[in-house]
């Protein structure tokens, strides 16, 4: 596997953990999630992130399918571009429901190919 494409994948997995890290010493609820502003920027800082890796993972890498990746950069857009269309409940949404399975997803791909 070359060192961007890894590079890229090593730090969509990283943004995921960290998400998933937030939550060690707080409840992962809905409710703490609304009133946290820090963990809300936070999660959607890293959700950027993970739009823009799957971006150049998928710029340099056309052969390569990720589950859901257009709708994982659209998002990534929304919360660097028309970040007043960022509600909670999507941002929820995908920490509860899509994070998990793109981490299973990518590390099978990095597994994969090493």
């Amino acid at each position: 596997m070359n060192r961007r494409l890894k590079a890229n994948l090593y730090d969509i997995l990283t943004a995921v953990d960290e998400i998933y890290s937030f939550f060690e010493d707080i409840p992962k609820r809905f409710d703490e999630y609304c009133k946290n502003l820090m963990l809300r920027r936070a999660i959607e800082r890293n959700i950027g992130i993970i739009g823009e890796a799957v971006s150049r993972v998928l710029k340099d890498n056309p052969d390569i399918m990720i589950e859901n990746s257009r709708a994982i950069i659209a998002t990534r857009n929304r919360v660097i571009h028309d970040y007043a269309a960022v509600t909670d409940d999507v941002m929820w949404k995908i920490v509860v429901n899509d994070l998990p399975k793109l981490k299973e997803e990518i590390t099978s791909l990095m597994n994969s190919l090493d």
